[in-house]
């Protein structure tokens, strides 16, 4: 079920138990995935933000100022593993304004997305 809520091969999640938090920008979304368990999004963008099953709440790391430092130590799921992504990591790799030739768009790109840290004022005013 990862997989379709991120639209991605893997979702990581870190779960926060007893951990104080508070929402930011406002509360997520929510959808039921399962008769046991639901999922939070923004309404605004669709980033999967949090899943919400009888066992506690898991963020998605992925949505921290800095995920750099909530690494993965354990894989769940393993059975919807999809064959090719063991290999990933050994494919020929490219920064994004590498593509320029293909994407020129690329080069007048302005990211509308929240930024990987916090903010005064939100959306940013151009």
């Amino acid at each position: 079920m990862c997989q379709k809520a991120s639209g991605t091969h893997a979702l990581a999640l870190v779960g926060v138990k007893d951990a104080e938090f508070e929402w930011t920008r406002g509360e997520p979304s929510w959808f039921a995935s399962s008769n046991a368990a639901r999922r939070g999004f923004c309404s605004a963008c669709g980033t999967p933000l949090a899943y919400d099953a009888p066992d506690g709440l898991a963020l998605s790391v992925v949505t921290f100022d800095k995920p750099d430092l909530i690494a993965p130590v354990k894989a769940y799921g393993i059975e919807g593993k999809l064959a090719w992504a063991d290999g990933l990591a050994n494919l020929p790799s490219h920064e994004t304004m590498d593509d320029l030739e293909d994407a020129p768009f690329l080069a007048n790109l302005i990211n509308y997305q929240h930024p990987d840290h916090d903010t005064e004022i939100w959306p940013l005013e151009e």
